[in-house]
C-alpha cells in the first residue's frame, strides 16, 4: 500500500434513537457530551441529526443521530456496529461506574486486553462501553458541560462490529484500508488505525458465524465513518475502493466535512470522511447546536420544517428511565 494516505481514527458513529429530546438530555447531562450541531438529516430535511462531541466536535470524538420519533426498537447483531466505546481516565473509572449507577443504568463491569470496561446501554438500547485508560487522547473539554475536566470522555476509544467470516474482512481492514491487526482474543481481533494519539484508534471486529443479522431501528448504529485528513485523500480512497472492484459512492457534501460510503462485506455501511471544514463553517465555537443549521437548499423549507420537528428541550432534564437494560455480554467478546 501508498505510505501517501492512511486511516488516522475513526471520525465519527451514526446511530438511530426514537426520541430526540430522551436522546440529548442523555448524551449531554449523563455522559456529558456537546451538542455541537442541529441541523437536519440531509436526506431527510424533516428529521433532525444531532451531533454530539468534545467542545468543538473533534473528528473521534463525533456520535451523531437520527432521531425517527417513535420508531420501533432494533436488535443490534451481525452486519452492524454492536458497541460504542468511549476513553475515559483510568483514575475516573469509578467515577463513571457510580454516576451510571446513580442515573440508573444498569451497569456491568470487565475488561478487555487488560484495560478495564463499563457496558450499559442509553434510553434505547444502544450498546455503550466506558473503557478506563491510564493515557486517553487529548481533546478540548466541554467545559460548560455536567462533568469535570478531569474525569471526562475523551472521545471514542474503538467500536466494535459483529461478523459472520474473517477472511474478507480481514483482507478489507488490513490489506486494503491498511489498519494494522494489533491484538487477538478469543474471537475478536483489535485493528490500530495510524494515529496512536488520536481518540477512536482502534477498530475490534468480532466473528460470530451463529450470530442473528442486526436489524435496524432505535438503539442500532446506521454506520461508522472512518477520517480522510484531506479531500485529495478521500478521492485517493474513493480510487482504490472501486479499483478493489468494491462499489463506493460519489463525494457528497455534508457541509461540515465530505463523506463517500461503502459496505463491507455483509453490509456493514461504512463511510470515509474528511477532517474538515468542521462544525464552525455556519456558527462560533462558543455557540455550537444552539439554533437549528440548515443547509442553503433548504432554507427556504425552515418554516415548515422547524413546525416538524419536535422540541428538543424539554422541562425534564433528564428521563425517568435514564438507561435501558444491558444485555448480557457473552465472555467471549468483553475480554
Amino acid at each position: 500500500m501508498s505510505p501517501k494516505i492512511t486511516i488516522s481514527a475513526i471520525h465519527h458513529i451514526t446511530a438511530i434513537t426514537p426520541s430526540a429530546a430522551e436522546n440529548l438530555a442523555f448524551y449531554e447531562n449523563v455522559l456529558g457530551l456537546r451538542l455541537v450541531k442541529q441541523t437536519v438529516n440531509f436526506d431527510d430535511p424533516y428529521t433532525y441529526h444531532l451531533y454530539y462531541g468534545d467542545n468543538r466536535g473533534t473528528p473521534g470524538t463525533i456520535l451523531t443521530f437520527f432521531p425517527w420519533e417513535n420508531l420501533p426498537q432494533g436488535v443490534p447483531g451481525a452486519g452492524m456496529v454492536t458497541a460504542i466505546a468511549f476513553a475515559a481516565p483510568l483514575r475516573a473509572f469509578d467515577f463513571w461506574r457510580r454516576r451510571l449507577e446513580r442515573m440508573t443504568c444498569d451497569v456491568k463491569t470487565g475488561e478487555r486486553f487488560g484495560d478495564p470496561v463499563l457496558h450499559f446501554a442509553d434510553p434505547h438500547g444502544l450498546p455503550l462501553e466506558l473503557i478506563g485508560q491510564s493515557e486517553p487522547p487529548v481533546t478540548p473539554h466541554w467545559r460548560a458541560g455536567p462533568v469535570p475536566a478531569e474525569n471526562a470522555i475523551s472521545g471514542f476509544h474503538s467500536a466494535t462490529a459483529t461478523l459472520h467470516h474473517w477472511p474478507e474482512n480481514r483482507a478489507l481492514f488490513s490489506s486494503l484500508l491498511g489498519m494494522t491487526l494489533f491484538k487477538q482474543a478469543g474471537n475478536r481481533y483489535r485493528f490500530a488505525s495510524g494515529d496512536t494519539r488520536a481518540a477512536g484508534h482502534f477498530w475490534d471486529v468480532v466473528i460470530d458465524p451463529q450470530a442473528p443479522l442486526g436489524q435496524q431501528g432505535g438503539g442500532t448504529v446506521h454506520h461508522i465513518a472512518f477520517r480522510a485528513a484531506s479531500d485529495a485523500a478521500q478521492l485517493e480512497w474513493q480510487s482504490r475502493l472501486r479499483a478493489a472492484n468494491i462499489s463506493v459512492t460519489e463525494v457528497r457534501d455534508r457541509k461540515y466535512f465530505r463523506s463517500i460510503y461503502f459496505h463491507a462485506p455483509q453490509r456493514l455501511l461504512l463511510e470515509i470522511a474528511t477532517d474538515g471544514p468542521g462544525f464552525s463553517v455556519d456558527e462560533d465555537e462558543a455557540v455550537l447546536g444552539a439554533s437549528l443549521k440548515l443547509p442553503q437548499s433548504y432554507e427556504p423549507m425552515r418554516a415548515d420544517i422547524e413546525r416538524h420537528l419536535p422540541p428538543l428541550r424539554t422541562s425534564t432534564q433528564v428521563p425517568a428511565d435514564t438507561c435501558a437494560p444491558t444485555e448480557p455480554v457473552p465472555e467471549d467478546h468483553s475480554v
